[in-house]
């Protein structure tokens, strides 16, 4: 079974920046995507940003562009996300995703396997 192991999150002044990890163990294609969303208390999971095997189709959010960028080392079976300028809205808990064989224009749609969340908490 794949297993996602998150690293990262707590609590940052607004404007500062932090960086996530997520590591994929167990078995996984060789050419697998991944992604990150996040959730906010009483609101809906939302897209953040995802990523190819190759890194070299990477979606974002419109409200994290220009702000966060998703990175993955696939040696390491690990993907990033580096998240700068940070706002309040930001704050939420942040899950990382993982997808084996993505498919189809929207691919980041359909993440299969899940990470168990860290919280990320940006203050004013």
């Amino acid at each position: 079974q794949v297993q996602l192991v998150q690293s990262g999150g707590g609590l940052v002044q607004a404007g500062g920046s932090l960086s996530l990890s997520c590591a994929v163990s167990g078995r996984t294609f060789s050419r697998y995507a991944m992604g990150w969303f996040r959730q906010a208390p009483g609101k809906e999971r939302e897209f953040v940003a995802a990523i190819n095997w190759s890194g070299g189709s990477t979606p974002y959010a419109d409200p994290v562009k220009g702000r966060f960028t998703i990175s993955r080392d696939n040696a390491k079976n690990t993907v990033y996300l580096q998240m700068n300028s940070l706002k309040p809205e930001d704050t939420a808990v942040y899950y990382c995703a993982a997808d084996p064989m993505p498919y189809g224009s929207r691919w980041w749609d359909a993440m299969d396997y899940w990470g168990k969340g860290t919280l990320v908490t940006v203050s004013s």
